[in-house]
């Protein structure tokens, strides 16, 4: 069975980010990691392995300085991994999608791929629908539950309230990760030492025939969250406290 997973190289999510521009931030003076959702993709591919043989590998569309973060899935036990270079910070979902689907078809599709729920830095949540559509396959989202048997597989998913919907599909299929699926382990030492030998094919969008200026969504402007004031310490009786409190609420605040 051949597994591919995407995996995004994306900021730490304890990062500070520094805007610089109107539509950029500073990207060198930040620890870059393994989409946390790509995590469970990652670890769920690799138990597949071990359990049915063949072979696991990653597809990340980004920097050259993601091949950082391609080590790091490798030392999770993936096999192999294609590097698509570009040069831009943010790259919109449909030029993502296309981008991973000729890689994959360049190196021979898939039995199934897996992808995180979505990233946690853009939160479009679009890739893995727009690459499953553009490779004819089924796809489900936000999965915490997965077994595989032979060529179906049957994914179980949260739809809300508590809720689960379990759904049957066939091979070769799309499945988007979520927290609840595994546990991602944490690679030893040695491991690590094996993932820095590991094969990385590198590639250009232009090598496979895509064009980088093509429209599409771009990020116009980047802005600061806006800081917090700071706490006001009411005091008084629990009454006194209570009339004050709605009134910052419905006068100062005006959330009420």
């Amino acid at each position: 069975m051949k597994i591919c997973v995407c995996v995004k190289h994306v900021p730490d999510t304890a990062a500070t980010i520094k805007i610089e521009g109107e539509n950029a931030f500073r990207d060198s003076e930040i620890k870059f990691v393994v989409n946390p959702y790509d995590e469970y993709g990652v670890e769920e591919a690799v138990k597949l392995k071990e359990k049915n043989g063949g072979e696991v590998v990653i597809v990340t569309v980004g920097k050259a300085e993601a091949a950082a973060t391609i080590r790091s899935a490798m030392a999770m036990g993936a096999d192999r991994a294609i590097l698509v270079k570009t040069d831009s910070q943010f790259l919109d979902a449909s030029l993502t999608a296309k981008a991973l689907k000729a890689a994959m078809e360049k190196d021979g599709l898939p039995d199934m791929i897996f992808t995180g729920k979505g990233s946690v830095d853009t939160e479009s949540f679009q890739t893995q629908y727009r690459l499953a559509h553009s490779l004819g396959m089924p796809v489900v989202n936000e999965v915490s539950t997965l077994s595989v048997d032979g060529k179906k597989a049957v994914a179980e998913l949260e739809v809300g309230g508590g809720d689960k919907q379990v759904i049957e599909i066939d091979l070769p299929c799309v499945i988007g990760a979520t927290k609840g699926l595994n546990e991602p382990r944490y690679p030893k030492f040695p491991d690590i030492m094996k993932a820095k030998k590991k094969k990385i094919d590198e590639m250009s969008l232009a090598d496979l025939g895509l064009d980088a200026s093509a429209p599409g969504v771009t990020v116009e402007k980047l802005e600061p969250v806006p800081e917090r004031t700071g706490a006001k310490m009411i005091e008084g009786s629990v009454e006194e406290q209570v009339t004050e409190l709605i009134r910052v609420l419905k006068e100062d605040e005006k959330v009420l």
